[in-house]
């Protein structure tokens, strides 16, 4: 005769089911788990720092002035046959900012080229960090005759000025914004090159990098998969402050008129002012506006890339 089963308690578990009734999350959950507790920690140690979060402010300030440009300015307020006020008139209730030698708002032309100076900023930054970014990694990674080559074409591109080989590039090319930008990209690359080569020497040397080799992995694998998230701190940090450099060469490169001439940039404006006469005639709301404009995004990059630093590597010891 069979015994009859017993009943199973109610907490009992199945063999399949995790310890507490929990089911068990894909790698690809915890991954992304991770990245959520990552980022929350990153951004409670950002905000213990002042300067970085005034610097936060102001980029974020100056962003949605430029998104909202069109709407707060009006398309038509870059016409020179349609200029609403007469040539260099003071600031006053019309005119905050006064006028141009055309007589447009100084207002609406600093809220248009806050768009053209903040997007060739941060596109000649980023594409100056992808290129210093692949040529460290590979750098680091591979050795021998193709870093010793690789690096010495870096250490004459840090010999050499910056800014004259990028107005060389402008000059040879036609004046457009992407032209700028590539001159200011292909010429700012070095010192990212050399910190991401340095940074990925020391991440090669490490076991996990070794284990790796054993089991299979290859160039690309260890490149992307290890190298890479290990050096994206350094290379996020190093961007913001890429970017207030080349916002002050776009800013240069206009005011050398190597620019293009049919868009309103910061450096434009400081060109329009020199043609002018602005400098000898004492019409300081001419060059006034867009110097300090250039200064106070350039700062507020600053303060916001040392703030990352000083969270990134707490050995800095970057006053808050």
């Amino acid at each position: 005769m069979e015994k009859p089963s017993e009943p199973q308690e109610p907490n009992a578990r199945t063999p399949s089911q995790p310890p507490g009734g929990v089911r068990a999350q894909s790698p690809r959950a915890l991954t992304r788990a991770r990245r959520r507790q990552a980022v929350a920690r990153f951004w409670r140690q950002y905000r213990t720092h002042r300067a970085g979060l005034v610097g936060l402010a102001v980029l974020a300030v100056i962003a949605l002035l430029a998104l909202t440009a069109p709407l707060l300015a009006g398309a038509d307020s870059q016409s020179v046959t349609n200029a609403p006020g007469g040539p260099m008139e003071e600031p006053s209730g019309d005119f905050p900012l006064g006028t141009d030698q055309f007589g447009r708002s100084l207002l609406a032309l600093m809220l248009w080229g806050t768009r053209v100076s903040l997007t060739v900023g941060l596109l000649a930054a980023f594409l100056s960090v992808a290129i210093g970014t692949l040529i460290g990694i590979t750098a680091g990674h591979f050795k021998g005759w193709y870093a010793t080559v690789i690096m010495r074409v870096t250490d004459w591109f840090l010999v050499m000025p910056t800014l004259v080989l990028a107005i060389a590039l402008a000059t040879v090319l036609s004046r457009s914004i992407w032209t700028t930008i590539l001159a200011i990209g292909v010429t700012t690359w070095p010192t990212t090159a050399r910190l991401v080569r340095a940074q990925t020497l020391s991440v090669e040397s490490r076991p996990y990098i070794e284990r790796s080799r054993a089991l299979g992995g290859g160039h690309g694998h260890i490149m992307s998969r290890h190298v890479l998230p290990n050096v994206m701190p350094l290379v996020l940090a190093q961007t913001t402050l890429v970017i207030s450099t080349a916002i002050l060469t776009e800013a240069t490169l206009a005011f050398l008129g190597l620019s293009d001439p049919t868009v309103v940039s910061w450096g434009g404006l400081l060109q329009d002012a020199r043609e002018a006469g602005a400098v000898s005639s004492g019409n300081w709301w001419y060059l006034a506006p867009p110097g300090l404009a250039i200064a106070v995004v350039a700062l507020a990059f600053t303060l916001c890339g040392r703030t990352i630093e000083s969270v990134l590597n707490p050995k800095l010891g970057v006053s808050r």
